[in-house]
């Protein structure tokens, strides 16, 4: 078994793991304080209230307000913005200084040359879900075995990660009938990727698997989509001439703008 995945599979145990009511509320608001969490934006807010350390990770927003004009895109989660460009020549940058061709991370023909992505890293601190940027439908889901490495912009600099590390790459059609790409992806101590719309998406598959959806999944702007177990990645690729980014920060809240498509 690969070193990562056997420590991170040591870690998600015990992190599932619900110890004795005291023992646990220390680990939590250790957690809590480390992190600098501000426990009022959820449910429950109490941190000696999550069962195990994991329930803490995927807690749930007491509130989220999303954008709702259709055609905006809005961010799945809460991150920092560590990229974002053209795709050109079928290349794409997971930071500054490192590029890698597309087609090491998404194992198909994209047809993306020319458009646009932009790269969202989700820190221990933040929300681990993460949500639909805009209505859609999901017509193919493809789970992509690989490594664990840290996906934090210190590690990014140094050596490719991307195209490495375990992802799910989900082909998603717009309401103007164009296609984009939304990849999460795995890191170190990362478990699981949880899809809320199938849950076969959640294992851990020896080879490339994928599932064509002859029925597409509808979901709404804001709807939950699914959930990291651990801080890691959300990538986002569209189409040429299909998406304009218009956000000006660095960091950004799940429902914040992050471009529109026209």
């Amino acid at each position: 078994m690969n070193p990562s995945r056997l420590l991170s599979q040591i870690v998600v145990k015990i992190a599932r793991t619900p110890f004795p009511k005291f023992i646990q509320c220390f680990i939590n608001k250790t957690y809590v304080k480390f992190y600098k969490i501000d426990m009022e934006e959820f449910l429950p807010k109490d941190p000696c209230e999550y069962k195990t350390l994991n329930e803490l990770f995927i807690r749930k927003k007491e509130d989220i307000e999303v954008y709702d004009e259709d055609d905006i895109i809005v961010s799945p989660s809460d991150s920092k913005i560590i990229a974002d460009g053209e795709i050109e020549n079928g290349k794409v940058y997971q930071i500054k200084g490192k590029q890698y061709n597309l087609k090491e991370l998404i194992p198909y023909e994209t047809n993306l040359d020319g458009g646009y992505f932009v790269n969202l890293y989700l820190s221990p601190s933040d929300y681990h879900r993460f949500h639909t940027p805009i209505d859609m439908e999901i017509v193919k889901a493809s789970f992509i075995p690989g490594t664990l490495k840290p996906v934090k912009p210190s590690v990014l600099e140094k050596e490719l990660v991307f195209p490495k590390n375990k992802r799910v790459v989900l082909r998603c059609r717009d309401s103007k009938n164009r296609y984009f790409y939304f990849v999460a992806v795995g890191a170190m101590i990362v478990g699981k990727i949880v899809m809320n719309f199938d849950e076969r998406l959640s294992k851990d598959y020896e080879e490339i698997t994928t599932f064509e959806f002859e029925n597409p999944v509808k979901l709404k702007k804001g709807d939950e989509l699914g959930r990291f177990e651990f801080g890691s990645s959300i990538l986002l690729f569209f189409g040429a001439e299909h998406f304009k980014f218009l956000n000006q920060k660095e960091f950004v809240e799940v429902g914040d703008i992050l471009g529109e498509i026209y």
